[in-house]
């Protein structure tokens, strides 16, 4: 696959111990060359998304910020799409909008939302994408779907400050989505500027479905967002997470480990898109590889891989 764009990283960081700490990791991030830096959103023990994104930008001034990315059923989209604007506008327009239907069933179950099957969930986010575009392009909206209805809604009480909270990016910010089943995926190549291909999550929302981290499981899910995207392929940007980073002179003995821990012979460890196992030259070389293999262009990792992967940042952005 011929690679249609330049290499960028970003780091996913969920947790800060004060407004400083929180701080540091932002500007560490941004020294660091990465060029993004992407909240998760659980009920677990992270910080909420919307005011860490704003803290991290407000500590930086280049550093993009970005959802990765916001559970659907946790937020009705008329919200969603009014904080999405407003850390558009008051980043400046660094702001990505990650989005995604949710799928940690335990999460559900403590919050006393309903876990329904992964295709009203996706259907819901379906409905809530157009919706979102819809209210970020300005102008009273109305809507009318299965999950959602919205009748005359304005912008803002008043046209001075509907100006004012318009996105800085225009008509909107880009819009990522992450998914690793083929509905979502669909989905994300109609609508989305980026497409996150990640592991797929188990039906029961216990976890994530350990037989995804195969080579040809990424090649799949390539060719599906390929076919459905038509002739939007071209414009969009390929990600994915990284599970795994471990920066090494004798990869096959963490590959061994992993291997055990996943199911998998140290040989799939190996050559799965979803972990990094060399020296930094190794990586960049994978990396490389898989750029051309599948166009994957903008890489995420985990918050405790950001200083081991640096180098590999440091060698590849922008190329």
């Amino acid at each position: 696959m011929e690679p249609r764009r330049a290499f960028r990283f970003g780091v996913v960081c969920a947790r800060g111990h004060s407004r400083h700490d929180w701080w540091e990791k932002a500007r560490k991030a941004e020294q660091l060359g990465y060029a993004t830096l992407l909240v998760p959103d659980h009920l677990q023990d992270q910080l909420a998304p919307v005011p860490a994104l704003l803290a991290a930008a407000d500590a930086t001034t280049t550093l993009r910020i970005g959802s990765h990315v916001f559970a659907n059923d946790f937020r009705h989209p008329v919200l969603l799409a009014k904080e999405a604007a407003t850390l558009d506008l008051l980043s400046d327009g660094r702001f990505e909008l990650g989005l995604g239907a949710g799928w940690m069933r335990a999460e559900y179950d403590q919050a006393g939302l309903a876990f329904e099957p992964p295709g009203v969930r996706v259907g819901r986010l379906e409905e809530a994408i157009r919706l979102i575009k819809q209210l970020l392009s300005g102008g009273p909206t109305t809507f009318t779907g299965t999950h959602y209805t919205v009748t005359d809604l304005p912008e803002l009480p008043s046209p001075y400050l509907s100006r004012l909270l318009k996105p800085v990016q225009q008509p909107h910010p880009p819009i990522l989505m992450g998914g690793g089943g083929p509905r979502l995926l669909a989905l994300a190549a109609r609508e989305a500027d980026i497409v996150s291909i990640v592991l797929r999550s188990r039906m029961d929302g216990s976890g994530l479905d350990r037989a995804d981290f195969a080579a040809a499981s990424m090649a799949r899910k390539v060719r599906q967002v390929q076919a459905a995207a038509g002739e939007r392929w071209t414009t969009l940007e390929l990600s994915t997470l990284i599970q795994r980073v471990v920066v090494t002179d004798d990869p096959y003995t963490p590959a061994t480990q992993l291997g055990e821990r996943y199911g998998l012979s140290p040989e799939q460890v190996l050559e799965s898109p979803f972990i990094l196992l060399g020296t930094v030259a190794q990586l960049c070389d994978v990396l490389h590889a898989r750029r051309e293999q599948y166009g994957l262009s903008y890489i995420a990792v985990f918050e405790p891989s950001m200083d081991a992967f640096a180098p590999v940042v440091a060698r590849l952005a922008h190329q």
